[in-house]
């Protein structure tokens, strides 16, 4: 179930655009009743008030929510599982007749750029401490659910080996067309985490060479579009990113060192490592686990001085090596260990059907 309020409305290009896309999705049908029987995910975007900061706000997407999801729980011939990675919707939580609540913590939402961070966090209280289980993606964020007085079992992003080696680099992809080359590349969302003056700093050395971003914008930093050098490119379908790695230098990730950062597990890190392409990334507590796999560095100085040593000499054999041990991070295991914690102790997985809320 696609949910909105994580952000305070604004009235911008931005928000006209989400509230456009969000009237497009609820134009559709809704979902069947019977639909969900089957063993398909099923994708339902209910019709929502943009804003859970009042109390009326509140209250109203409760019981929006209520009414949308409500039926198809109902439907089932077993409560459900309900796994949420948003704290919005702790009103529901004794409201529907689910097996189990399981928290899902992909991020520090208080501390997300352009997000509602008082709100997220209000709610997030009230939430942690009526789920039955909670799962956090970085050491970090186990600390963080620390502070609300319960604990949360550590599960990492995992990577798809054989999509990133399945696909060889093509003589000149046309994301990069008309590009000077080395390309160097980031893919992701472009955002207010990105360190401008590192890749300013880059901007001035690559010479000759171009920064390309691939991803949605969200209110990043304007110097950073006007950068010399620097190209912005729409997001790219998840197939063609192989394709594109290999067609480029370097892949970087250059976010600066804040709060939100520091909490965060990127999915592309292990999606970089697994290119086999050299990799520059910042210095954070998700990087460090692999900074033998990868150049991990603190400052734009040592970030431009990386990306360029590894324009001239390519992947080191020794991080070459330590990527070795990316074959025990699958989607597959990390698939297993998470519906382990989903189930439960006692529970039969097998007969299990759990619903998603994000």
């Amino acid at each position: 179930m696609n949910t909105i309020g994580t952000r305070p409305p604004r009235l911008d290009w931005s928000t006209v655009h989400r509230v456009y896309g969000k009237l497009r999705q609820w134009s559709k049908p809704n979902v069947k009743v019977q639909e969900i029987q089957t063993q398909q995910p099923r994708v339902i975007s209910p019709k929502m008030w943009p804003s859970f900061r009042s109390s009326f706000g509140q209250s109203l997407n409760r019981r929006l929510l209520l009414r949308a999801i409500r039926p198809l729980v109902e439907s089932l011939n077993i409560s459900p599982i309900v796994v949420t990675t948003l704290p919005l919707v702790a009103d529901l939580i004794g409201e529907l007749p689910a097996a189990r609540w399981v928290y899902y913590c992909v991020d520090d939402f208080s501390v997300w750029p352009g997000y509602d961070g008082e709100t997220m966090l209000r709610m997030e209280r009230d939430l942690v401490p009526k789920v039955d289980a909670i799962i956090a993606v970085s050491e970090t964020l186990q600390q963080h659910i620390a502070t609300f007085g319960k604990s949360a079992t550590l599960l990492t992003h995992g990577v798809d080996l054989d999509h990133w080696n399945a696909t060889p680099g093509e003589q000149k992809p046309p994301e990069f067309a008309g590009l000077q080359s080395p390309i160097v590349l980031f893919w992701g969302v472009i955002d207010r985490r990105m360190d401008t003056a590192m890749v300013k700093r880059l901007a001035t050395e690559l010479k000759p060479g171009t920064i390309v971003f691939i991803g949605p914008q969200e209110d990043p930093d304007p110097e950073l579009l006007r950068l010399p050098n620097v190209v912005i490119r729409p997001p790219a379908p998840f197939e063609r990113l192989p394709s594109l790695a290999q067609s480029a230098a370097v892949l970087v990730m250059p976010y600066a060192d804040l709060p939100v950062t520091r909490a965060m597990q990127p999915l592309k890190l292990k999606e970089y490592l697994a290119t086999g392409r050299p990799a520059v990334v910042r210095d954070l507590p998700a990087t460090r686990e692999w900074a033998d796999a990868a150049d991990v560095v603190d400052s734009p100085e040592s970030f431009a001085a990386r990306v360029l040593e590894r324009i001239a000499h390519g992947l080191p054999e020794n991080q070459k090596l330590a990527r070795q041990r990316l074959t025990e991070e699958s989607w597959a295991g990390k698939a297993k260990q998470f519906e382990e914690i989903v189930n439960g102790p006692d529970s039969s997985a097998s007969d299990e059907k759990c619903v998603s809320v994000d």
